[in-house]
C-alpha cells in the first residue's frame, strides 16, 4: 500500500525535510516517490476540496501555495495493511501542534494549527485520490525483498 505525505511550505522553509523523512524511514517505511514543487492554487483547491467552505480554507490554500512543498509517496508494504495509515498518522501527530504529543512530527516542530508542518492522507481512499494528483504511476518505485 502507498500513501501520500506533503511536507508543507512552512517545514521546507525551516529546513525540516530530512528530519521528517527520517522519522518514517526509522519505522521501515520506504520512499516510493519524491518531488519538490510549488503548488498551484488549482492543485491546492483540488487537494483540499473537502474543506471548502470551512473558516480555515482560504488561509490553508494561501499557506500551501506560498512556497514549495515536498511531496512524498510512502511505501508501507512492509507493514500490516490495516495499520499502515494509522502508523503514519501516529508518527505525524495531532493536527493541532499544541495538542500533538512530543515525539511526533507536529508535536516537535509544529508552531500553529495553520502551519502544522505536514499533510498526510487520512485513509486508503484519500491516498488513492491524492497520489495521482501529483505522481504518475511510472514515477513510483517498487521494492523487491
Amino acid at each position: 500500500m502507498k500513501t501520500l505525505i506533503i511536507i508543507r511550505p512552512d517545514a521546507v522553509i525551516r529546513g525540516l525535510v530530512g528530519e521528517i523523512i527520517t522519522r518514517f524511514e526509522k519505522h521501515g517505511i520506504r520512499i516510493a516517490g519524491l518531488k519538490i514543487m510549488h503548488l498551484a492554487r488549482k492543485q491546492a483547491e483540488e487537494l483540499y476540496k473537502q474543506h471548502k467552505g470551512q473558516p480555515f480554507y482560504d488561509r490553508l490554500i494561501q499557506n500551501m501555495t506560498a512556497n514549495p512543498s515536498v511531496f512524498v509517496v510512502l511505501d508501507t508494504d512492509v507493514l500490516d495493511r490495516e495499520s499502515a495509515i494509522a502508523l503514519v498518522r501516529k508518527i505525524i501527530g495531532d493536527t493541532d501542534p499544541a495538542k500533538a504529543e512530543m515525539g511526533t512530527i507536529r508535536g516537535d516542530f509544529g508552531l500553529r494549527i495553520d502551519q502544522n508542518i505536514i499533510h498526510a492522507s487520512d485513509s486508503r481512499e484519500s491516498a488513492e485520490r491524492e497520489i495521482p494528483l501529483f505522481f504518475k504511476k511510472e514515477e513510483l518505485q517498487t521494492y523487491k525483498e
